[in-house]
């Protein structure tokens, strides 16, 4: 009985010093201890907060969202006034961030990929135009780049009298240091039909491209998916035009005593900073497209060519598809770096997020807290779900092992 009790407590043992020795075991502890010291800085930063507000006699809480603002927006994409709501201010800020960081976005995309194929052009002046764009811009700070289109570009234009305009004379097109004026559409009774038809059109353009790619899985043979699917976009929203008798009427701008009214206005600080912001991004994506077509093996072209197929099919049928498996990562974080960019905004007057709500808000109610952990929270989820997107776009595009 002693020897098998002596061979228990030496089995406990064992078994208590394998349960340290393992990984997972000592992973776990270790984690568990992370989380909780974490929490309690957290509760300590909360709490800490909340007593230097009550010694400052300031109130805490999101009450503040339903008092009047007060203030003017100067570019504002819903309808906004001074007698509108601090939560109303809010959405406008978000608004316009969202709206530079999407048409950024987009222009980024078309000019890196263009300028990221024109360095490797054989031409000497395109594939040196491409590089003295490359070297330049993305060598420059941004903010210093904002600083140039606005001050140094559009301020200096002249004012729209200086213009030579005609007082009380429409014009389609015309700008100045008040901003690009162009015609705006203002819809009529039945222009609702348009609309739906461009959204039939594009439905359409997506089921046909899938019936076109399992067409072509079975039998090898293509469909002009692109050709047809603008077709539809283009010719089915006219055609709805023309039934429904032209609902659609275009309202010009004209000169009225110093300034210019009507028509639709893009002010020159959604404008600099739209040229700054996707201008710089796109020198880093041309590095990044560069790198991704270098990355295709040339055996690739080779292979191509003696298939038959020219150059711009081997490009656009073969190098760009296995590049972008290389592009789609690293392209990610420039989206990201522009939407939060955009925040720069604030140095040339462009009303966004941080000049609006972290900005003109936070000093009128002194919610310093809540205010700036909102626009943090917007930044993060805009970052996650630009993250979330692109890696499923990722996903959809990488090579699958079998």
């Amino acid at each position: 009985m002693a020897h098998q009790e002596g061979v228990s407590a030496d089995a406990d043992d064992s078994d208590r010093v394998s349960m340290m020795n393992d990984p997972k075991v000592r992973g776990l502890v270790f984690q568990v201890l992370l989380i909780i010291a974490v929490g309690a800085m957290v509760w300590g930063g909360i709490n800490n907060a909340a007593e230097n507000l009550a010694r400052a006699g300031i109130s805490s809480g999101f009450d503040f969202f339903g008092e009047r603002a007060g203030f003017d927006i100067g570019q504002a994409f819903i309808p906004y006034t001074n007698d509108s709501t601090y939560l109303r201010a809010f959405f406008v800020g978000l608004l316009n961030t969202m709206v530079v960081a999407i048409i950024g976005i987009f222009l980024a995309t078309i000019i890196g990929f263009v300028v990221g194929l024109a360095r490797l052009s054989k031409n000497y002046l395109v594939q040196k135009f491409a590089t003295v764009y490359v070297e330049v811009l993305r060598n420059i700070p941004l903010l210093l780049q904002l600083l140039f289109w606005y001050k140094a570009v559009l301020s200096i234009l002249p004012s729209p009298r200086q213009a030579g305009l005609e007082a009380g004379a429409e014009v389609a097109f015309n700008i100045n240091n008040r901003g690009l004026y162009i015609p705006r559409l203002v819809p009529e009774s039945g222009a609702s039909l348009i609309f739906y038809a461009f959204a039939i059109a594009v439905i359409a353009w997506f089921v046909i491209g899938r019936w076109a790619k399992k067409r072509q899985m079975a039998t090898g043979q293509q469909f002009p998916v692109f050709l047809t699917g603008l077709a539809m976009v283009i010719g089915l929203p006219l055609l709805a035009f023309l039934v429904s008798g032209m609902p659609i009427s275009m309202e010009y701008a004209s000169l009225q005593g110093f300034n210019m009214v009507g028509g639709w206005v893009i002010q020159p600080e959604f404008m600099a900073l739209l040229l700054g912001l996707s201008l710089y991004t796109a020198s880093f994506i041309a590095e990044i497209v560069r790198a991704g077509i270098l990355a295709v093996s040339r055996g690739q072209t080779e292979a191509s060519y003696a298939l038959g197929l020219r150059p711009n099919l081997t490009s656009r049928l073969v190098i760009v598809p296995q590049a972008m498996r290389v592009i789609i990562p690293p392209l990610t974080s420039q989206f990201l770096n522009l939407t939060k960019n955009s925040s720069l905004a604030v140095a040339i007057g462009y009303p966004d997020l941080v000049s609006v709500f972290g900005g003109t808000v936070l000093n009128q109610t002194g919610q310093a807290v809540e205010v700036i952990s909102i626009t943090m929270l917007v930044y993060l989820t805009l970052s996650l779900l630009t993250s979330a997107f692109m890696n499923w776009f990722n996903s959809r595009v990488a090579l699958v092992e079998r």
